[in-house]
């Protein structure tokens, strides 16, 4: 096994013989230089895995020797050793991008901790993490058999996504065992969708909150109370998705309350996003603004009417709320957006629609250089964060906390990764989405499906007699017969959505204000 080394740079350093023999019976292989001169020309002459750098040396100080290491090698740690508690000095060195900072007299105790902090974290976090998830699987496999409410599977939910973001910073091999455990959990949740669903139309009081309940029950309620509420729905957004931007927006919000909410069926735009803007389920804003659905026969844009049936929401209500609509589909308009953030302030409301997660998941499907851009569940997280750190979204959520708006963000629908194709025949004016399929004379085997016969029943409109709906279940999508390993290959291993999965229909919905 090939050995840490160590440059230990400090111009009393026969002094620390103690530490540097120290150091060689923990096995680590310690070099050492009394100046930052040759500190450099050591640094030009091999790699080190951490250097330790004492501040106060004469001629060259560490501060200077330090700027000149970082050029030759910027990505390694340096830990400043220092007699000074200047507040000065500190900065200078934080702002140098030192990995650590200590005060002598240092102790043996002190180096370790550093040392296993800098160089022996992922490992120790690897294998504490792997050790901690080993412990609750058991408990987490209870609680999916366990789960027999919406709120059950919430948690479920919950802690399933806690385990995939800690483990995909470890280094292990548990994933097959934790997406063992989500197609466990998968199978359950649809068993649990199919045996409720009805349920939740037959009895409204006693459902979750779902697609249609949103602005009745959590956003007009805030602007009653005389809040300013600004909602930012993205999306195609998941909750694993959510958790790693939270991170970043920590900086400027404080979170008031984190939701998961239940996406009505189809987890599609066309029905889940029309339902959270109307109040009203699809079959609903057909009897009621026929002029505002956009049937799945028809060519044109399914979702051209959200700001007349948010309109139509709130004027139902009798609210009197001034309220502006945006949709984002692009950099150039997000930032257009940005600029108006002070002339939005006279509004009550402001919504805004933004696309980007929506079209990174269809552009994987359709582009072979995103698919392995994208290519793991954990690449696919890291390429939204990615854009979301670069993006005028970023900077509309920072000109946000600088006013007093109660901020709600939240999606329409999540996304799941499909393997499974589930053969399925149908006549040309059947839906083209992968995940449900909705039509007349559907031929399909009962077994791999939820199927819905009476779709009235469900809430959903039947342009026939004879329509239903049928949906695929955890990671399966549908495929037709004809051109049948063609169309596999093509979809496989894509994000779809659609169906019946903890990932599409289990959604967040998040209020926060601004830490100013």
């Amino acid at each position: 096994m090939t050995k840490d080394k160590i440059l230990w740079t400090d111009d009393e350093i026969d002094l620390l013989r103690g530490y540097v023999l120290f150091l060689e019976e923990k096995g680590y292989e310690v070099s050492t230089a009394t100046n930052g001169p040759d500190a450099v020309e050591m640094c030009r002459q091999q790699r080190f895995d951490i250097i330790f750098l004492d501040e106060n040396m004469p001629g060259q100080s560490g501060l200077e020797t330090l700027g000149f290491i970082k050029e030759i090698d910027p990505s390694v740690p340096v830990v400043m050793i220092t007699k000074s508690e200047e507040e000065n000095i500190m900065d200078m060195a934080i702002g140098n991008k030192i990995a650590d900072y200590l005060t002598k007299p240092v102790n043996p105790s002190q180096i370790l901790l550093t040392l296993k902090k800098n160089l022996h974290k992922r490992e120790i976090i690897s294998e504490q993490t792997t050790s901690a998830y080993r412990s609750d699987f058991n408990k987490l496999g209870m609680q999916i058999n366990d789960s027999f409410s919406h709120a059950d599977w919430e948690e479920v939910y919950r802690r399933l996504v806690y385990w995939e973001l800690e483990l995909s910073e470890a280094e292990n091999n548990m994933d097959e065992l934790l997406l063992m455990q989500k197609n466990e959990a998968n199978a359950a949740f649809a068993k649990f969708i199919k045996r409720n669903y009805a349920k939740w139309f037959e009895d409204p009081d006693n459902r979750p909150l779902i697609s249609p309940d949103l602005f009745k029950k959590r956003i007009f309620p805030l602007l009653d109370q005389g809040e300013k509420v600004f909602v930012i729905l993205i999306d195609n957004f998941r909750f694993d998705q959510w958790r790693l931007i939270k991170e970043i927006l920590s900086e400027f919000f404080v979170f008031d309350k984190e939701e998961l909410y239940y996406s009505i069926l189809p987890t599609a735009t066309q029905y889940a996003r029309n339902a959270i803007f109307s109040g009203l389920m699809p079959l609903q804003i057909v009897q009621m603004f026929p002029e505002l659905w956009v049937s799945e026969e028809d060519e044109e844009h399914k979702n051209i009417h959200e700001e007349e049936l948010l309109k139509s929401q709130i004027e139902r209500f009798r609210k009197k709320y001034s309220f502006s609509f945006h949709k984002i589909f692009d950099t150039t308009a997000g930032e257009k957006l940005v600029e108006k953030i002070p002339q939005l302030s006279n509004n009550q409301l402001n919504v805004c629609v933004l696309n980007f997660v929506d079209m990174l998941s269809h552009a994987r499907t359709e582009s072979k250089m995103i698919r392995e851009l994208a290519h793991s569940e954990d690449a696919y997280r890291s390429l939204t964060l990615s854009w979301f750190r670069h993006s005028s979204t970023y900077d509309l959520f920072k000109s946000l906390a600088e006013s007093n708006y109660k901020v709600i963000v939240t999606t329409d629908h999540g996304t799941i990764k499909v393997t499974n194709p589930v053969k399925i025949v149908g006549d040309k004016n059947t839906s083209t989405n992968l995940r449900y399929k909705a039509g007349k004379n559907l031929n399909y085997n009962p077994k791999e499906v939820f199927e819905m016969s009476q779709p009235s029943k469900y809430g959903l409109p039947s342009p026939n007699v004879s329509t239903s709906y049928v949906y695929c279940m955890q990671d399966d999508f549908f495929a037709y017969p004809n051109n049948y390993n063609h169309y596999v290959s093509y979809y496989k291993n894509t994000f779809q959505h659609g169906g019946i999965s903890l990932e599409e229909m289990l959604i967040p919905f998040v209020t926060m204000s601004s830490k100013k």
